[in-house]
């Protein structure tokens, strides 16, 4: 009976359930459970079986440019990272609120990092996320300009809760580019959250996105009631370099 019973548990893609009771089979476990218990014990096994899976699902779709935890941030007095700030934004309640963080700082500094932190622990914490790098992700939609999937591509980035945008600057927008910027911004303005990080101070963002008027719209919905952090202080990568090498005798 048992084995027809995890059969029908793997038949009928209750994983969790099948592993949880062939474990408990043989270890001989199930003696000691009541009806209730068992229950209990298989549907939590479900349960987080598939919470995991929709967890490592986001986090292969989100495609983040670094496997990073908020944990591992360093809190150095001169990178000038308030800890409090950083732990109340990794509970992503931002995001219930529609709310922007933009991060800036100089190249090198941890600021890609960051933004990949906060954006695991939105997947840990249910949120559709994805990561882009702006130059990359503003060439693919030029591309589908063309090629007639630009909707799609539009469509896809609109649907996710939170929208991390790196490396924001580091080439200027043209006519194509900008009025794309401003559709997503438009699109997202109220309903959605971005994460946007930049070797540029925002003051310097109006002139970079040009065209007063659609720079004036754009950092009106993005700079508006925003949370910033301002990275300080020397190369995060400059200081791995110059960090002696560990001995693993």
């Amino acid at each position: 009976m048992n084995t027809n019973t995890l059969e029908k548990m793997r038949s009928m893609k209750f994983f969790g359930m099948f592993h949880a009771f062939k474990s408990s089979l043989e270890s001989g476990q199930t003696d000691g459970y009541t009806g209730d218990e068992l229950l209990a014990h298989l549907l939590e096994a479900e349960w987080d079986y598939r919470q995991n899976r929709r967890i490592e699902r986001q986090l292969l779709y989100a495609r983040f440019r670094y496997k990073a935890t908020i944990e591992e941030i360093k809190h150095y007095v001169e990178r000038n990272i308030d800890r409090n700030q950083l732990m109340r934004l990794a509970e992503c309640s931002f995001i219930d609120r529609n709310e922007n963080l933009l991060i800036t700082g100089s190249t090198g500094i941890g600021k890609s990092y960051v933004a990949s932190a906060i954006g695991h622990q939105a997947c840990f914490s249910g949120y559709r996320v994805l990561y882009a790098s702006t130059p990359k992700l503003f060439a693919k939609l030029k591309m589908a300009k063309a090629d007639g999937s630009y909707s799609k591509e539009i469509l896809k980035i609109e649907k996710q809760q939170l929208l991390i945008l790196d490396d924001f600057g580091i080439q200027p927008f043209d006519a194509q580019n900008r009025a794309a910027l401003m559709e997503i911004i438009e699109d997202r303005h109220g309903k959605s959250s971005m994460i946007i990080t930049s070797q540029l101070p925002v003051g310097k963002w109006h002139e970079l996105i040009g065209e007063k008027t659609i720079a004036d719209a754009i950092l009106d919905r993005i700079v508006h009631d925003a949370h910033r952090m301002e990275l300080q202080g020397e190369s995060m990568r400059k200081k791995r370099n110059q960090e002696p090498p560990k001995n693993h005798s």
